[in-house]
């Protein structure tokens, strides 16, 4: 294989982001849409000039011409649907949040290891030259150890049918966006979470519209984070050490340049960073190296496990309004 052959299974609104970097990307095709209703499915097909369509998921797993299948589903249906896809020998590319629940995280990787696949889940930030940047500039000591991270995500939900506000497809702003400050932070510390807490502004229907939280590390580190749906977008991270802080500008969704702000005892210093043209097209090309040229995937079961247990445990802290021992 030469080339990774792609599927979506869907036709989420991510899709336009996704389909650009599919077709920019080296050793990329993109095959195959599926959609649970052909006729939809033909017409989305047809709109963005894909060769093929299906009527259902299941048969777009089937067909021998797709190597791997890119998954923008709703939350509560990544883990069965990356389930059939390894069970069909294909690769996946997950959107996150990968599962819900840590026993499930275990699953998928058993099931990858024994089918010989590589299952990814998708956090597109991690794979931009901003991000190498700041865990280079922290790994070398700029703010000297880091004792506390700040960080944020919040963007106002108009729709009442979102599917981020229904609970039975795993709605809620700390899965939806509250996983990118906590993600990042656990990229940063290196180390084990050990302890949360956080306190949650909860919608008639049960999904946490607000959450504000904090994590500790191993070796006393803390991130404390927000993410809502009740306030317009904005993004923000900001690293503190001992010997100084770092200002990341859009961490979680960068622009062509960013400039990062490094304060120490002697001044401040402006870092220009050079990022994508393209979003997202970084995350299909490291994904493409892990299949054919078993390159280690950027992020393994393993962090999207540790991710898991500790959203997991937020939300254990926020029903209670106190604090988890994880």
């Amino acid at each position: 294989m030469n080339c990774v052959r792609w599927g979506i299974l869907g036709t989420a609104r991510i899709n336009r982001r996704l389909i650009p970097a599919l077709r920019a990307a080296a050793r990329s095709e993109l095959v195959a849409v599926a959609s649970r209703e052909r006729d939809r499915g033909e017409t989305y097909a047809r709109s963005w000039a894909i060769p093929h369509s299906t009527g259902s998921y299941q048969e777009l797993l089937d067909d021998d011409r797709i190597d791997a299948v890119y998954i923008p589903l709703p939350n509560s249906e990544h883990v069965r649907w990356t389930l059939a896809a390894i069970e069909a020998g294909k690769h996946v590319l997950c959107e996150k949040p990968l599962a819900l629940d840590v026993a499930d995280v275990d699953r998928l990787a058993g099931a990858a290891a024994a089918r010989g696949v590589i299952v990814e889940e998708g956090f597109m930030y991690t794979h931009e030259p901003l991000t190498r940047r700041v865990l280079s500039l922290v790994a070398d000591g700029a703010v000297g150890a880091v004792r506390a991270i700040t960080s944020g995500f919040t963007f106002a939900i108009a729709r009442p049918d979102d599917v981020r506000l229904d609970p039975e497809l795993g709605g809620g702003s700390l899965w939806d966006i509250g996983c990118y400050p906590v993600t990042y932070a656990q990229l940063i510390v290196g180390k084990e979470p050990t302890r949360v807490a956080a306190h949650a502004q909860w919608s008639a229907r049960g999904i946490d519209e607000e959450l504000t939280g904090i994590v500790t590390f191993a070796g006393g580190a803390t991130l404390s984070f927000y993410s809502g749906f009740r306030a317009p977008y904005r993004t923000w991270l900001e690293i503190l050490g001992t010997e100084g802080a770092l200002r990341v500008p859009n961490p979680f969704k960068p622009g062509i340049t960013e400039i990062l702000e490094l304060e120490r005892a002697n001044g401040a210093e402006l870092i220009d960073v050079a990022g994508s043209t393209l979003l997202f097209q970084r995350e299909v090309e490291d994904f493409i190296a892990s299949v054919l040229d078993r390159a280690s995937p950027l992020i393994p079961l393993t962090e999207s496990r540790r991710t898991v247990a500790t959203l997991a445990a937020l939300y254990i802290a926020a029903r209670a309004d106190g604090n988890v021992v994880i």
